[in-house]
């Protein structure tokens, strides 16, 4: 089984910031270079995340979502590397309150993931979380998959506060087809390929070293989702036209 979300624990709860900046090839070897003595590589190493983002027919979720609201919220299953119908992957509520992020997730395997967000199957377990899914599921009445999004990431995680973790993220492509974490990855690029999207995610405060890292490096924080660039994306094709979405 090659996947890190088989060893990891399968009932998670974080509560953080994450701060995002867009970085050029150039800067993200500088950056890499000058975290030597701060930070240390994620035990997993490499991987290529892949990610099937739930929403109502008609976007109801990353809409709200690009509006910045005080509070939103997304839905998301979630692998670490291949997996098969028997093999875990992670469901996700990822929410998003004045700034701070709550991300509640549980493992269970990706079959019965797909037919609990189908609505055809109830979750495998009872726990808070798997509540929390099914009151989201039941809320939101009629959820469909709306896009699968995979990336390369390299993460590292600080060598004195374990809550500091670094990550960055390339090769960042999206689909609407073959929507499902078992198919290969693969999909439209939304960045260009010297281009990768770094994220800060901490429990508390940004630690003094890397603030002047980012400053004598000039690197600004921005506002970016994956979904939500994704979105947009399709709003300027005829994607959301061809799935029966009509956008004013």
């Amino acid at each position: 089984m090659n996947t890190a979300a088989t060893i990891l624990n399968p009932e998670s709860i974080f509560e953080r910031h994450e701060l995002k900046y867009l970085v050029t090839a150039s800067q993200r070897q500088q950056l890499l270079e000058a975290m030597r003595g701060y930070m240390k590589p994620d035990p997993y190493g490499r991987s290529t995340i892949r990610n099937v983002y739930y929403d109502t027919p008609d976007f109801r979720l990353i809409r709200r979502s690009l509006e910045k609201p005080v509070y939103k919220e997304k839905l998301r299953m979630r692998s670490y590397g291949p997996v098969t119908p028997e093999q875990p992957v992670f469901l996700e509520l990822k929410k998003k309150f004045q700034s701070v992020v709550y991300k509640r997730r549980i493992l269970v395997p990706e079959q019965a993931a797909s037919a609990f967000l189908d609505g055809k199957a109830p979750l495998p377990e009872d726990s808070q979380i798997a509540r929390e899914l099914a009151y989201f599921q039941w809320y939101y009445r009629e959820l469909v998959p709306s896009v699968y999004l995979c990336y390369d990431r390299e993460g590292l995680f600080a060598n004195d506060d374990p809550d500091l973790r670094i990550t960055f993220d390339e090769n960042i492509r999206w689909r609407t087809e073959e929507m499902s974490l078992t198919a290969r990855p693969g999909g439209e690029p939304l960045l260009s390929p010297d281009m990768s999207l770094m994220e800060v995610k901490a429990g508390d405060a940004m630690p003094l070293w890397l603030t002047e890292l980012l400053t004598a490096g000039r690197i600004r924080q921005v506002s970016y989702s994956k979904y939500g660039a994704a979105f947009e994306t399709m709003l300027q094709t005829d994607t959301l036209k061809n799935r029966g979405v009509f956008c004013a």
